[in-house]
């Protein structure tokens, strides 16, 4: 079973490309998504024929922060995948529909094991300050997040309110231009591991750039990440995390090559490190001198 990330790990805006070539040597490209009548994410055409392999060969399940209805703007080659999860694991779709047992344990968890999204959202309003704040958002009734001008941010301010949210059960991240505010219990992991059960995946494979995506790479059996993105930037990795040579969509052509590759082949099985926080989230223990 295959479990990867979307935006800038398989798709790529036109700012996330990093076309370092000369122009003539440029991929050809394939658009994935359009918004407001605009060309939005696009993979290169050969990623494309290599996602069409891989969803014979593995099951292929898309994994994304997206809620369900940004999630729905993507058309990605290759058949449907049977499953997608979204909204970082608060949902499960199964042939294009949310899961009602999923969701419903879901909903259970973040009762028992988290603050309410009301608390942390009147919270994130409260410290945050307009001059900075472009938009404010709340994803599927899930998790809350701010659309901010970085460098107008204070030094400090994520972390003050990383440290407060995980005492109620929360992380915060800073991804790009936007904070994140998501309950502990809502992982891509958990997800991951419910479509294995469900399909008798005995190994599962994983990519992901993001903050928001360690726990998925952690909970694989074999995981990459492209040498871009916000675990490149903090220098984060794990002893079954490869790192690609490439940057940008080519990144995303390699691991889709990489994914192609060990589902048609059977390695051992990594050793876990040590589970540690970082930026709120879980990462990996410090690596042996």
């Amino acid at each position: 079973m295959v479990a990867s990330d979307l935006d800038r790990t398989l798709i790529y805006s036109a700012a996330a490309l990093r076309l370092a070539m000369p122009d003539a040597e440029a991929p050809r490209l394939l658009c994935v998504e359009v918004y407001q009548h605009k060309p939005l994410s696009y993979l290169t055409e050969a990623a494309a024929a290599l996602l069409g392999e891989l969803a014979r060969a593995a099951v292929f399940v898309p994994t994304t922060t997206r809620t369900r209805e940004q999630y729905g703007r993507i058309r990605l080659p290759g058949p449907a995948p049977r499953y997608a999860i979204c909204a970082n694991g608060g949902h499960l779709l199964v042939d294009g529909e949310s899961d009602r047992d999923w969701r419903a344990r879901v909903s259970r968890r973040l009762a028992t094991e988290a603050a309410s999204l009301a608390e942390v959202r009147a919270r994130l309003l409260a410290a945050a300050d307009p001059a900075w704040v472009l938009k404010e958002r709340v994803a599927e009734d899930l998790f809350a997040y701010l659309v901010v001008e970085r460098s107008l941010l204070p030094d400090g301010w994520v972390e003050e309110l990383g440290e407060w949210a995980g005492g109620r059960g929360w992380t915060v991240s800073l991804q790009g231009r936007k904070i994140y505010a998501v309950p502990a219990p809502l992982t891509k992991s958990a997800a991951m591991h419910e479509v294995a059960r469900r399909t008798g995946a005995t190994r599962t494979l994983a990519a992901g750039d993001s903050l928001l995506d360690a726990d998925l790479l952690l909970a694989a059996d074999h995981a990459w990440r492209p040498a871009h993105g916000e675990l490149a930037d903090a220098d984060w990795t794990a002893p079954h995390v490869r790192v690609t040579a490439e940057e940008g969509v080519a990144a995303g052509e390699a691991i889709l090559r990489h994914f192609l590759r060990a589902s048609r082949t059977r390695p051992e099985r990594a050793a876990r490190p040590e589970r540690t926080r970082l930026n709120g989230l879980v990462g990996p223990g410090p690596e042996p001198a």
